[in-house]
């Protein structure tokens, strides 16, 4: 197996305890829950609590990726955050997690947007970061709370959680190392927010062939024929998952079956964490894989654009698995909230 001398050292992940049921939305807006169930196969969503935006979300999975990498911050030359719902417009949220995880300040900090994509392409500057020795590690995180307007279709799905990911040079501290990666990219306009303008607006349809489908294909097909690979010589394969149903469609018009998706299919119990989807579903794969497995990772952020990539387990992961809270522990501390407790955490019912 040849690889890119560069590798995943640690990864962490946050998702808030909350969550809200379709049916609870569903009975607000007189709406079908079973139909909107089947359409997006979709059980429930994750909702931040009222203390919690991208910033605490980011800051929680870092502190898990370094407790699982067990390396000393202040080595991590370059902390990129990717976020559509950054909490402050002039502010950057790279530079608050720099300083809650104790990195700074030799270290270069900046936030990424490329809607639900700007965490793995903060993951390719990492790469080229660490591959051309300016830095020893680079952290990449996807976080967000996502927008919704209410009534709106999104607001069923559009969620909150978020993975970060330590990238260094590959030795024996490596758990999985990176064979390629490769972009697809177009000036597609399915889905948007414009400034001031409190929720995102999406076409419909559009956003499904020509947006999600065109691109995280022909980026999978792409870094496919780049490394000579099939999907059968693939134990998983994560796709971005706006929801339950297009990352198994996806899966299926590549040749991948059900049961290389699975794993990493997070969004039918926590909703889609934007930004921090297909790194979350990575994650609950590492979580699981054995060493020698291989895994294909492919995003999708609108606008739009896919980052694929083709990552092989190492022997690291059975020492390194347990030094951090799993993705299973996040799925399993839940606490329901009523439409009324979730329009007050997330400040649209003011007193």
């Amino acid at each position: 197996m040849s690889h890119l001398g560069v590798g995943i050292t640690g990864y962490g992940v946050y998702i808030p305890r909350y969550r809200i049921k379709v049916e609870e939305i569903a009975s607000v807006w007189g709406a079908d829950a079973s139909q909107i169930k089947r359409s997006l196969l979709l059980e429930e969503k994750s909702v931040p609590g009222p203390d919690e935006d991208t910033a605490t979300i980011a800051v929680e999975a870092a502190r898990n990726a370094v407790a699982r990498a067990g390396i000393n911050p202040r080595e991590i030359g370059a902390i990129y955050v990717g976020s559509e719902s950054h909490p402050y417009a002039v502010k950057p949220t790279a530079t608050i997690v720099a300083e809650a995880i104790e990195a700074t300040p030799n270290l270069t900090a900046a936030d990424w947007e490329f809607a639900c994509k700007a965490g793995t392409a903060a993951m390719q500057a990492c790469i080229g970061l660490v591959k051309s020795s300016i830095i020893k590690y680079g952290m990449a995180i996807g976080a967000d709370t996502a927008q919704g307007a209410p009534g709106d279709a999104l607001e069923y799905t559009a969620a909150a959680g978020g993975a970060a990911f330590i990238i260094g040079p590959a030795n024996g501290e490596t758990i999985a190392v990176f064979e390629g990666t490769f972009s697809f990219t177009t000036d597609t306009p399915d889905f948007w927010r414009r400034n001031m303008r409190p929720y995102p607006r999406h076409a419909g349809r559009f956003t499904g062939r020509p947006a999600y489908f065109k691109h995280v294909i022909s980026a999978a097909n792409g870094l496919l024929r780049s490394l000579k690979l099939t999907p059968q010589d693939f134990t998983y394969a994560v796709f971005h998952q706006p929801n339950g149903k297009f990352p198994l469609q996806a899966a299926e018009e590549l040749g991948f079956d059900k049961k290389q998706v699975m794993p990493g299919l997070l969004t039918p119990k926590i909703g889609n964490t934007y930004s921090g989807a297909s790194m979350l579903g990575l994650a609950a794969v590492l979580d699981q894989a054995k060493p020698g497995e291989r895994i294909l990772v492919v995003s999708f952020g609108s606008g739009a654009g896919s980052d694929a990539f083709s990552i092989v387990v190492t022997d690291a992961i059975d020492r390194k698995r347990e030094l951090a809270p799993s993705v299973a522990y996040y799925l399993e501390r839940k606490k329901y909230v009523s439409y009324a407790m979730y329009l007050k955490f997330r400040r649209l019912l003011l007193r």
